[in-house]
């Protein structure tokens, strides 16, 4: 998948802009960074088009740890509303049509190791396969 792809798919399934697509976008892979383990982070990074491949990938200075931090969805979206330009009104939107789009973007393999280190509820914000989007298969 192409980065414009990865932004229009987010763009179309949170009703936003391009422009909120790619802030929203950012910002959500960002969090999903320090939720999950680092290693996890730089595999979903590796599938990733340049210019989404480094919200994943932290310098060392930034990345204290190796382990995930443990948070559950709404603290998740809180995070994703409290970075800049995001506007706190699409941020469950965004983070929805982000984990979406992604699920598309990188292996099944790959999502589902990173949807194991997260609480169950981050699934059900997730579309299922056949409402409008597509599993690629990995």
């Amino acid at each position: 998948m192409e980065y414009e792809d990865f932004i229009n798919g987010v763009a179309t399934r949170a009703k936003v802009s391009t422009d909120q697509a790619a802030t929203l976008t950012s910002a959500t892979l960002e969090t999903l960074a320090d939720r999950i383990s680092a290693g996890q982070a730089e595999d979903l990074a590796y599938q990733l088009p340049d210019g989404l491949d480094d919200h994943l990938r932290k310098p060392p200075p930034l990345r204290r740890q190796e382990q995930a931090q443990p948070f559950g969805l709404e603290e998740f979206v809180r995070r994703v509303a409290d970075h800049p330009a995001v506007d706190r009104a699409l941020a469950d939107a965004g983070v929805r049509a982000v984990l979406t789009t992604l699920r598309e973007a990188v292996s099944r393999d790959e999502f589902e190791d990173a949807m194991a280190q997260l609480p169950k509820e981050f699934r059900q914000v997730i579309e299922p396969v056949g409402a409008g989007g597509r599993q690629r298969r990995g």
